[in-house]
């Protein structure tokens, strides 16, 4: 990987005494000059206080050869810091599954370790490379790190401070619950997922884009059915599901109906701002073209709009998880994301609910991501997709 682009050039520059030029020092960033070095003394203060000799002295030192890296390699210097950290975290974990009560020392080694951690994804984040590949890959490489040491932390802080699992469950019990809950997990997700908010998805967002046509179409409507949506918008959502429920009974349609209230108005409203997006002068060139309102629309009105139309798609996404699991909370069947959490927590088995949890976001998320890359590849004309 390319990156050069991320060091200071060496400069020459003219020795005093007149003779062969000298390169000019590499400028450490403000953040370099502080995480590295201060991670090497808090480890090896952490080795005086009890802590282990190995990893405080590992530590140090990496943290010693890392911030003389930089000079020659930004991505060598995030590699071993990298590797480093992650190493340093799994052998505290490992102590504390040996029984080992946490001293000072020990919690030094956690924020050294934790600082190194933060220095490789400061140095990560600095590379600058002409390479859509590498690119891509730092793009999912950084925000990986992140979110695995944040599971890191969770896990060294729960476990270490003895909190009460009923409070909050170290990452471990959650994942071992989650292995052993698949088929329970599924069942929700499917009832949930596949069939409430998908469906209501689809009618919410569908109904919104035909409406916001209509509103476009004819200024009377424009006057008369904006306020009504904004109206809709304003509904709470405790107040709307136990209606749904009575109106559509205690499966995943009531549920569906909720998902659609919540998703019609974002996409009304990002549609009738899309469609009017266009410029005069591409109005006037169509009206040259003798073109009809629907050749306009088609061929000008909604290429424009996509962007609005895709941003309410993306809002949606997450408005619709939320919609239906609040939903599941005023009746539900015996299965579904927010029964679970509701009947979980009253069992106290707050493990089962942080599963449950992690179901939704990453269900969320992935939905979110395939919107997002639809967009990119329909929108690849707009400036902001253009690199």
């Amino acid at each position: 990987m390319n990156d050069s682009t991320t060091r200071e050039p060496s400069v020459p520059v003219a020795s005093a005494a007149g003779g062969a030029d000298v390169p000019k020092a590499y400028r450490y960033r403000s953040m370099e000059r502080l995480l590295l070095p201060g991670t090497s003394a808090v480890a090896l203060v952490s080795a005086l206080m009890g802590g282990s000799l190995v990893v405080g002295m590992g530590l140090a030192i990496i943290g010693l050869l890392a911030f003389w890296l930089l000079t020659h390699s930004r991505l060598s210097a995030a590699l071993i810091t990298g590797y480093a950290s992650t190493a340093a975290a799994w052998f505290l974990i490992g102590e504390l599954d040996a029984g080992n009560s946490p001293g000072p020392g020990f919690w030094l080694q956690v924020v050294a370790a934790w600082a190194m951690a933060w220095a490789c994804v400061e140095q990560l984040a600095a590379i600058n490379t002409l390479s859509r590949f590498y690119q891509l890959l730092l793009n999912i490489l950084i925000p990986l790190l992140f979110g695995l040491w944040l599971l890191i932390l969770w896990e060294l802080l729960t476990r270490g401070l003895n909190v009460p699992q009923v409070l909050l469950p170290s990452p471990s019990l959650i994942a071992e619950r989650f292995t052993e809950s698949t088929s329970i997990l599924w069942a929700d997700f499917q009832q949930t997922f596949l069939k409430a908010v998908l469906i209501g998805y689809a009618l919410g967002c569908g109904s919104g884009f035909l409406v916001a046509v209509l509103i476009d179409r004819s200024p009377f409507l424009q006057r008369g059915l904006l306020p009504i949506g904004n109206l809709v918008s304003a509904l709470p959502i405790v107040g709307v599901a136990p209606i749904m429920v009575m109106w559509f009974g205690f499966d995943w349609p009531s549920k569906a109906a909720v998902v659609v209230i919540m998703t019609f108005f974002p996409m009304l409203v990002n549609t009738v701002a899309g469609l009017s997006a266009a410029q005069p002068m591409q109005h006037d060139l169509m009206k040259t073209y003798a073109a009809s309102y629907w050749q306009s629309l088609f061929k000008l009105r909604l290429p424009e709009a996509l962007p609005f139309i895709f941003n309410a798609l993306k809002i949606n996404s997450t408005l619709a998880m939320i919609g239906a699991i609040v939903a599941e909370f005023f009746g539900t069947p015996t299965v579904g994301m927010g029964f679970r959490i509701s009947t979980e927590v009253g069992r106290m088995n707050v493990d089962m609910v942080w599963a449950e949890i992690a179901v939704a976001a990453l269900a969320g998320s992935l939905f979110y991501g395939a919107i997002a890359l639809t967009e990119r590849m329909l929108t690849f004309w707009h400036p902001s997709n253009r690199s």
